[in-house]
């Protein structure tokens, strides 16, 4: 099962669960994002049509950043002409959750939930050896490092 949208000047195939990284999209409510322009969509092996009601395809927001930076480098031979710009796009990564066409709706399998991991303690009696430990030892001695002379630099010859 699978669809094509159209979003950004650009088409994706998308399935229930893929992950896409489509220019900056604004977040709908909840972080949902709908694309209502599919221009096509498969049900089965072998199958693809154009749907025939109004379809829709919704995902959910992951994360919002920018790419890498690409150089523009602009140059005009013999005119003494140089210029270097920047440029980063922004894309939001969308996580397909659902197709919805004809009355029928693909939807992905729900991810796990991550579960946070209680920090260990340290036992409050190993500080206090650690402490006691350092106290212990001598400061470092600091070594004294030996200047080293300067060789002159002989003067350059005149000519005559």
């Amino acid at each position: 099962m699978y669809a094509v949208i159209r979003t950004g000047g650009k088409q994706y195939r998308v399935s229930p669960g893929d992950v896409i990284r489509v220019e900056n999209q604004s977040t709908g409510t909840d972080g949902q994002v709908e694309f209502s322009d599919v221009l096509a969509v498969s049900a089965g092996d072998g199958q693809i049509g154009k749907p025939q009601s109004t379809a829709l395809v919704t995902g959910e927001v992951v994360e919002q950043g920018r790419e890498k930076k690409i150089l523009v480098f602009h140059y005009k031979r013999k005119k003494q002409y140089k210029k270097l710009r920047g440029h980063r796009q922004g894309y939001t990564a969308v996580r397909i959750s659902e197709i919805a066409f004809d009355g029928q709706k693909f939807t992905a399998p729900e991810l796990p939930k991550k579960v946070v991991k209680p920090k260990k303690l340290a036992p409050v009696e190993t500080e206090e050896v650690k402490t006691e430990a350092k106290a212990h030892k001598a400061p470092a001695k600091k070594k004294a490092v030996a200047k080293k002379s300067a060789a002159k630099k002989a003067a350059p010859k005149k000519k005559k």
